[in-house]
């Protein structure tokens, strides 16, 4: 009976040594397949509906242990030095399931163009930063090549061209990120954002 113990706690060990090493390997590849440059260039030249925007997401704050924390940027093509959002995910995980915070940032076009290097940012900590309540983004690795998800109904509020509240669909690979934020008024009615489908953001290629 003794050694028949033994092994099922032996068995136990592993199978929970093999799950947290799993967990911490898809936290890996969530962060590995958000960061870099992003573009929907091909999407606006096949749909007149959709605009050349560019999207920046670099990690962050790397010595802290409490989270994964990426700087993000999107700007307009043509005007790439004045980006409309900026913001700063917090990404941690229970069990399968993994959550990214929302933060804007104070005052946030003095860090335009931070992406390019962390010294930009040494200025502020996550305690100068504020969040985004209702607008985090639950993620699940629905394949071994996605991971997808959203926010959470209409708990994020956006006062944007008369909306209400503002929702988010994602859907995350290693080549690309599609996101599809809306916004909505008090009625349900969207009053912003893409109407045929998401933004579709090709990763861009790393120059050697």
């Amino acid at each position: 009976m003794k050694v028949l113990m033994r092994y099922l706690l032996v068995c136990f060990c592993l199978l929970s040594f093999v799950s947290g090493a799993a967990i911490a390997s898809d936290v890996d590849t969530l962060v590995d397949w958000m960061t870099g440059s992003f573009s929907s260039e091909a999407l606006a030249a096949s749909d007149s509906t959709y605009f050349d925007i560019r999207l920046e997401m670099v990690e962050i704050w790397t010595d802290r242990t409490d989270a994964r924390w990426l700087y993000v940027e999107q700007a307009s093509a043509s005007v790439l030095e004045r980006p409309y959002r900026q913001r700063v995910y917090k990404i941690t995980q229970e069990d399968d399931q993994f959550m990214s915070e929302v933060f804007a940032l104070p005052d946030p076009l003095r860090f335009a163009g931070a992406f390019r290097g962390e010294a930009a940012l040494s200025s502020i900590t996550p305690d100068s930063l504020t969040v985004r309540t209702g607008c985090a983004v639950y993620l699940k690795r629905t394949a071994p090549t996605t991971f997808e998800g959203g926010t959470l109904e209409d708990q994020c509020e956006s006062r944007l061209r008369g909306a209400s509240y503002a929702t988010s669909d994602v859907y995350i690979a290693a080549d690309k990120i599609m996101s599809w934020d809306r916004g909505y008024d008090a009625e349900h009615k969207q009053v912003w954002g893409a109407v045929n489908g998401p933004y579709i953001f090709l990763r861009v290629p790393t120059e050697e």
